[in-house]
């Protein structure tokens, strides 16, 4: 079964608050990106960092839930997704923690594909979670600090796997993208908290 790495390790800058704690129908925003993957994988490695002492106490009761600080979170997401790599086994998928509201569909279908590297689109559009075979996990870790994510996904053979899930690309950068939560573009498939293992 695969890994998830969920990353909460930024500044939340432009929401001027700690956006993955921000509350919707009950539950933080973190809490539905760890809902909506839990089904898929073994186990979550939620990477933390300006937030890591409110946000490990927020998810301190999930089962199969583990917070790890990055201690070198200014130095972008990147430096987020290597630390996340160095904890996981398996098959594992991304997703920043401010993109809650994934569908189930979306993961079976990454889960299906067959290349190495897969990330789903909507509407020609690429979004979240990608999706990264295991045996590219040093690899990952031995990128240069100068890296990013784009350059070593470029690296490999990309598989892009259209949905019909618009929740791909919405993400929660601003208060503004939180007030329109009550209209979002799409019902998502959302287990209930007892879901949880």
């Amino acid at each position: 079964m695969a890994d998830g790495i969920i990353l909460a390790a930024g500044y939340s800058s432009r929401a001027k608050t700690n956006k993955m704690l921000l509350m919707f129908k009950n539950e933080s925003l973190i809490f539905h990106s760890i809902n909506g993957m839990m089904p898929f994988v073994s186990h979550i490695f939620v990477i933390t960092g300006h937030y890591h002492k409110e946000i490990t106490d927020a998810l301190k009761d999930l089962k199969d839930v583990t917070c790890i600080e990055n201690k070198n979170y200014s130095q972008g997401m990147f430096s987020s997704i290597k630390t996340g790599a160095s904890f996981v086994s398996n098959d594992f998928f991304i997703l920043p923690g401010d993109c809650p509201f994934v569908d189930a569909l979306t993961y079976e279908k990454l889960l299906q594909g067959t290349k190495e590297m897969r990330v789903p689109s909507y509407q020609g559009r690429k979004g979240h979670p990608l999706f990264i075979q295991k045996h590219l996990i040093k690899e990952l870790i031995d990128e240069p600090d100068s890296s990013n994510l784009r350059d070593f996904r470029n690296q490999h053979d990309l598989e892009i796997i259209e949905t019909n899930d618009p929740n791909v690309l919405k993400d929660i950068d601003t208060i503004e993208d939180y007030l329109k939560l009550e209209k979002p573009l799409r019902k998502p498939t959302i287990l209930n908290k007892s879901s949880i293992k």
